[in-house]
């Protein structure tokens, strides 16, 4: 059945039942959530590809498989592969009877392409068979041709000459990893000397592929970093952004150039060259202009606004960009014949908006008032038609078809049953001025069952980031509605550095990394407390992870407001992150200058200065395998708590990384963040 949506009806069309009869979220309600991911469109509009993930404890017993559903809303989604391995870079060719997608499947080393024909059905054809793996398939516009991405050693252009690079390096006998730049690691993985390379191959099992850097001298420097690419027009040629400069990050921001490169071989040719750095090429099907987005580097900010640029094309002449009114971030670009259609992030939602290629108007396209959409993708052909994904507070990614006027009809509903038996709140936004002067938006969040005549304890959560912020989303690492689950109002508050609020906002966190949006999430707390009377003053919580982590021990330093803190992937010692983290460059512009320099914002903006002040009980978890924050500034934090006999715990978790993503690693998370919260806001 086929429903319009606008804000005041999402909740009866997608949920059902009575909130009394709803029950409060368990982990084990949220992580059996499907997985709905990016819609990729027909060119004609009619279908729509995309993959359901079906989580499980058990890792081996995940399911992950393609799905198809029809545009009209008319009929149920069907399942078109199957297989746990899962499948992803799924595209559609041009004519719309084929996908082409990566997956490793029996009998695969590594992921390879395979086909699918949608017309006639049948089983998939693997065409590639590289040694190094195949992965993000992409159909030339004459619907011959394949481009994808292959990781190989420099030099071996040819597959037995990478195969053979690897067995010799299994040869040698000793253990030791060799730098000369950095980075070292990126962060969960030590980097080697792979590189991503382009390959062009026909889109049939009995052809080979062909590497077409091989004649580009740029993939033969140290510092070569290839990253997204297109194809030109013509299918002759292909468009890339790629950074030379990836071995100097050590003391400048890397930057990202275009070229274009003939599949035929031959040297590649710069297109761009001045401080910016370029991603995601696409050019127009009339071959007049190339679009791409791309941002301002090295001009000594700690954050530079994505934007929308347009350029004549081949000549790059007349560099417009074409976001620069909207001080907004932007991202997902997509094409179609007379419109740009792109995600913008805008206070604490991600909104589509259109560009006319006519006359470069730009507008706001969808109209909820409620929830984020995201991977927009628009038709090719035919009459115009635009689906993504949509997800809120309350909801997780869903495909969703959106209307002439703004509104939308979901095409999938693969959580509805199950979601419509929790008590979900969809959360409330209030803004204060603070003492700086700064307008400040804060999401505050209900527990199930809540009973505004009761009084609950206030849980402060930090986002990450800084540059981040609390969206109308759904999460998984830190779900909005699982932590205020146990009975806890959840306040989540976006801070000076955040992102949505223009580019401005996000650089006056520069040179004051902690005093001053701790200033603000404090602020907030005590604004909160006013305004709403179920709030218990007396018992105040605050977490985050990652930057908000940081912020988590610079309350630490410098308050006694609440009754315990959470840290996660969180910084104590500025210079011990500095020294160990797998970035360097970032924190010397937020701290204005190296660590030995004379800049005093290493030392007065630094929770280690004041770890003598530390007085309040602290659970700090981290990933062993987390590069970014690596373990030692936990282990730092955690000697100096129990050093001076505060009451702490330490959590490491060997598998995880920057986030905690393992299923029973999760569970285990939320009940010690939760019992730890329990026993201290009792």
């Amino acid at each position: 059945m086929k429903y319009s949506i606008s804000f005041l009806l999402i909740i009866f069309i997608y949920f059902n039942g009575n909130t009394q009869d709803k029950k409060p979220i368990t982990h084990e309600d949220m992580w059996s959530l499907k997985r709905v991911g990016s819609p990729e469109l027909s060119p004609d509009g009619k279908w729509v590809v995309f993959n359901v993930t079906e989580p499980s404890y058990d890792e081996k017993e995940q399911i992950n498989d393609l799905w198809i559903v029809s545009s009209d809303g008319k009929s149920s989604p069907r399942k078109i592969t199957s297989g746990k391995a899962g499948e992803g870079g799924y595209t559609w060719n041009p004519d719309g009877t084929k996908i082409a997608f990566s997956a490793k499947r029996d009998g695969d080393e590594e992921s390879q392409i395979y086909i699918l024909n949608i017309k006639e059905g049948g089983e998939s054809q693997k065409i590639t068979k590289l040694s190094s793996g195949a992965n993000s398939p992409k159909w030339s516009p004459d619907g011959n041709k394949i481009m994808f991405t292959s990781s190989i050693y420099p030099k071996c252009f040819e597959d037995s000459t990478n195969k053979k690079m690897v067995e010799e390096k299994k040869k040698i006998k000793y253990k030791a990893r060799v730098y000369t730049t950095f980075p070292i690691r990126s962060w969960d993985k030590w980097n080697d000397e792979k590189q991503n390379h382009l390959y062009v191959q026909s889109a049939s099992p009995d052809s080979a592929a062909r590497n077409i850097f091989r004649g580009v001298q740029i993939s033969q420097l140290s510092g070569f970093n290839a990253a997204s690419a297109n194809w030109n027009f013509d299918s002759q040629s292909i468009i890339f952004s790629a950074s030379t400069e990836f071995n100097t990050s050590a003391y400048q921001e890397p930057s990202s150039n275009l070229y274009v490169v003939s599949i035929y071989g031959g040297d590649a040719k710069v297109l761009t060259n001045e401080m910016y750095s370029y991603s995601n090429p696409i050019i127009s099907s009339d071959g007049k202009y190339l679009f791409c987005f791309g941002n301002k580097i090295n001009n000594n900010k700690v954050y530079n606004m994505n934007h929308l640029i347009r350029f004549d094309f081949p000549e790059m002449k007349n560099k417009t960009i074409l976001t620069q009114r909207l001080d907004r971030q932007t991202n997902n670009l997509t094409l179609q014949k007379d419109n740009i259609y792109l995600s913008v992030e805008s206070q604490g939602k991600d909104i589509i908006y259109s560009l006319s290629l006519q006359d470069s108007v730009l507008k706001q396209f969808s109209n909820s008032a409620y929830g984020c959409f995201t991977n927009v993708r628009v038709s090719t052909t035919g009459t115009t038609t635009i689906v993504a994904n949509y997800e809120s507070g309350t909801m997780p990614p869903e495909i969703v078809k959106l209307n002439p006027d703004g509104s939308f009809i979901f095409l999938t509903k693969f959580n509805a049953d199950k979601l419509s038996t929790l008590d979900l709140d969809n959360g409330e936004t209030f803004w204060f001025t603070s003492s700086r002067g700064k307008k400040i938006r804060n999401l505050l969040i209900k527990p199930a069952g809540f009973n505004p005549q009761k009084k609950y304890p206030l849980f402060v959560v930090m986002h990450g980031g800084p540059a981040g912020s609390w969206k109308e989303n759904w999460s998984y690492r830190w779900n909005y509605q699982l932590l205020a689950k146990p009975g806890y109002i959840l306040l989540l508050t976006d801070y000076t550095g955040s992102t949505g609020y223009g580019e401005k906002f996000s650089q006056d966190i520069q040179y004051d990394p902690f005093k001053g949006p701790g200033l603000e999430i404090n602020e907030a707390a005590v604004e909160a407390i006013k305004r709403y009377p179920f709030i218990d003053g007396s018992k105040q919580a605050a977490g985050g992870a990652s930057y908000g982590g940081h912020l988590a021990n610079w309350l630490q330093a410098t308050t006694t407001h609440y009754k315990c803190l959470i840290s996660h992937a969180g910084l104590v010692n500025s210079v011990s992150q500095w020294g160990t983290s797998d970035d360097i460059i970032g924190r010397e512009r937020m701290n204005a200058g190296v660590p030995w320099s004379q800049s005093k914002i290493w030392r007065e903006q630094n929770p280690f200065t004041y770890a003598n002040q530390f007085r309040t009980p602290m659970l700090v978890t981290v990933g062993e395998l987390d590069y970014r924050v690596p373990v030692n500034n936990s282990i730092e934090n955690w000697h100096i708590l129990q050093r001076q006999k505060i009451p702490s715990k330490l959590i490491v978790f060997p598998e995880e990384n920057h986030w905690v993503l393992k299923a029973e690693n999760s569970r285990f998370f939320y009940q010690e963040l939760h019992s730890w919260l329990e026993t201290y806001l009792k």
